[in-house]
C-alpha cells in the first residue's frame, strides 16, 4: 500500500503514531492500535495506527504521520510512503510472562528493551511491563539483564582512562546539590569523573536544572569524551545524549503512576553509570521517614542490592547512608541552588555549611576510592582542594568549556523578583522540616521551569526562632505564582516549631 504523507505537526514525545481516514482503514482491513511497517527509500519504521473519523483530520487517500515517524523516515509533507500490516513484537509475549510472575531470560529482557527504545510498544504495553515488575518484583538475574540491556541500547562513552569515578544520590532531599561541588574537587585531584545528571521529575530542581542556570548542559557525545580527557570531567543532562534511552521511557510511565519498582530503580541508576564506563560509584541513600527510603533497614537492603549489582557489572560500589530528614543547603530551586554551590566553592560566608560538609565527605570518599590519598585522609584532601580555590578554578574551567560564562559570581545569578517572607508564628525551636511540603511550595512558586523561582531557607532544624523572624523567603516569577505559593505555605507550612 502506498499513500502520500500528511504532516500532522504533532509529536507524542515517544510512541510513533500514524493516522488513516476510517474509509481507508476499513478498505485495507486495518484497525486502531494495529502496527504498520513503513518504508521510504532505505528508511524504515514501525508505528501504531490511529483512525480518523473526519476528513478534516486526515482525508481519504492520505496517511498522517506524527513527528517521530517523519523523523524516522526522513519524510516530509506529500512524500510517498509504502506500508503494510506488521506483526506484533515478540516482546509482548515476554511481557505477558512477566505479568504471570515468571522470570524472564536475558534474551527476553533484551527484546523488550529494544522495542522500548525503538518505540515499538504502545503505552498500554509498556505500562503493563512496568506494572508487572512493580507487582511481582525482579530477580537479581533479571535486574542484571535489564541494566546491561539499557546501558548498551543507546550511546555509551568510550573512555580509556582508569579509574572512572561517578557519584549519585537516589534523591528525595530538596537542595541536595552536592554534585557541582564534588565533581570539581575530584577532577582537580586528577581523577576522571564524567557526570551525567537528571532534570527534576517530581522535585523543584535536578542537578541539570541548577547547572543550566550557569552553562549549557546539552552537549554531543564527542565533545563529552574530549572534555573528560582534557578537564577530567563534565556535568551535563544525561537525557540529551541518549545514554540508556529506555530508562527515560520507563520513568515517564512510573511518574504518573507514582511507583518506583526496586528492580527498575536499580537498573535505571546502574545503567547510566555503566553507559559512561564508570569503574567506581559512590552512592548516597538518604533516610527520611516520609521519603523514598524511610528507615535504616530499607537503606541496608538497598545498599546490599546495589553492591551486589555493581559486583556483577564490574563497578566498585560504595554506599553512604545519610540523614535526609531536612533540606540540604538554603536554596530550593535551580538558581537558588546554583547560588549555594558558588558560595561554597568560593568560601563565601553565606555558603551553607551543611552542603559544604556533605560535599567534602562525599568528595573525600571518592578520592580514597580512586587512590588519590590514603584511607582516612580523603576529607582533609578534599578540604584542601576546596579551600585553596583549586575546586572553584576547575568548576569555572568546566562551566566555560560547556559554554558558560568565564567568571561565575553568586550575586549575578538572577532570581525571580516576586517575593514573600514566611515568618515564625511563635517563639520556639524548629523540630521538623518537611521535605515534601517545602518542595511543593517551591514548585508552586514556579520551580523548576522558572529557574529563578523557589524558596530560600533562613533557618534549619534545631535552630531557635523568635515570633516574626523569617523562616524562608518565597521567590516567584509572577504575582499569580506567588499567590499560589503563599497559599500552599499557609496550607502546609513545612516547618514545625515547639
Amino acid at each position: 500500500m502506498r499513500l502520500p504523507v500528511k504532516d500532522m505537526d504533532i509529536a507524542t514525545g515517544s510512541v510513533r503514531v500514524v493516522i488513516l481516514n476510517q474509509q481507508d482503514a476499513a478498505r485495507m482491513d486495518l484497525h486502531a492500535n494495529d502496527r504498520l511497517f513503513l518504508r521510504k527509500g532505505g528508511r524504515k519504521a514501525i508505528a501504531i495506527l490511529d483512525v480518523a473519523e473526519s476528513e478534516k483530520a486526515v482525508p481519504p487517500g492520505r496517511i498522517g504521520l506524527f513527528e517521530e515517524v517523519l523523523d524516522a523516515l526522513n519524510a516530509k509533507h506529500n512524500d510517498i510512503v509504502d506500508f503494510i500490516l506488521a506483526r506484533k513484537p515478540e516482546s509482548i509475549d515476554s511481557i505477558k510472562l512477566k505479568m504471570d510472575g515468571k522470570e524472564l531470560t536475558p534474551s527476553q529482557i533484551n527484546g523488550i528493551v529494544k522495542d522500548i527504545v525503538h518505540s515499538n510498544l504502545t503505552d498500554v504495553e509498556l505500562t503493563s511491563f512496568v506494572t508487572a515488575n512493580y507487582i511481582h518484583g525482579m530477580t537479581m538475574n533479571e535486574v542484571v539483564s535489564l541494566t546491561k540491556s539499557m546501558a548498551y541500547s543507546g550511546l555509551h562513552l568510550s573512555l580509556r582512562r582508569r579509574p572512572i569515578m561517578d557519584v549519585h544520590s537516589i534523591g528525595g532531599v530538596p537542595g541536595n546539590r552536592t554534585t557541582p561541588i564534588v565533581v570539581p574537587i575530584v577532577a582537580a585531584a586528577g581523577l576522571t569523573i564524567p557526570k551525567t545528571s537528571s532534570r527534576a521529575i517530581t522535585s523543584p530542581a535536578g542537578t541539570a536544572d541548577a547547572l543550566e542556570v550557569l552553562t549549557n548542559v546539552i552537549l554531543p557525545k564527542e565533545k563529552l569524551e574530549r572534555l573528560a580527557y582534557q578537564l577530567g570531567g563534565f556535568m551535563v543532562w544525561g537525557g540529551a545524549i541518549s545514554l540508556a534511552p529506555a530508562d527515560d521511557k520507563i520513568i515517564a510511565v512510573e511518574h504518573p503512576l507514582n511507583i518506583d519498582a526496586e528492580g527498575q530503580m536499580l537498573a535505571s541508576i546502574m545503567a547510566k553509570k555503566a553507559s559512561v564506563g564508570a569503574t567506581h560509584l559512590l552512592l548516597e541513600i538518604p533516610i527520611d521517614r516520609n521519603g523514598k527510603v524511610r528507615d535504616e533497614r530499607r537503606a541496608l537492603h538497598l545498599k546490599n542490592a546495589f553492591c551486589t549489582l555493581g559486583n556483577k557489572l564490574g563497578i566498585d560500589v560504595h554506599v553512604l547512608v545519610t540523614d535526609g530528614s531536612q533540606p540540604i543547603g538554603n536554596g530550593i530551586g535551580p538558581a537558588l541552588e546554583a547560588r549555594d554551590v558558588i558560595w561554597v566553592l568560593t568560601d563565601d560566608r553565606r555558603g551553607p555549611q551543611d552542603l559544604r560538609e556533605k560535599s567534602l565527605i562525599m568528595a573525600g570518599k571518592l578520592l580514597e576510592m580512586g587512590n588519590c590519598c590514603k584511607r582516612g585522609e580523603g576529607y582533609a584532601t578534599a578540604e584542601r582542594i576546596l579551600d585553596s580555590g583549586e575546586a572553584y578554578a576547575k568548576f569555572i574551567e568546566i562551566i566555560k568549556a560547556q559554554g558558560g560564562p568565564r567568571i561565575v559570581k553568586a550575586d549575578a545569578v538572577p532570581l525571580s523578583a516576586h517575593t514573600f517572607i514566611v515568618r515564625a508564628p511563635r517563639n520556639g525551636t524548629i523540630t521538623n522540616m518537611d521535605n515534601k511540603a517545602l518542595a511543593s511550595i517551591a514548585k508552586a512558586a514556579g520551580a523548576p521551569s522558572d529557574h529563578g523561582s523557589g524558596i530560600f531557607l533562613h533557618k534549619h532544624r534545631s535552630e531557635n526562632v523568635r515570633r516574626g523572624e523569617p523562616l524562608y523567603t518565597i521567590h516567584a516569577g509572577s504575582r499569580d505564582e506567588l499567590r499560589y505559593a503563599t497559599s500552599a505555605a499557609r496550607a502546609f507550612n513545612g516547618v514545625s516549631i515547639r
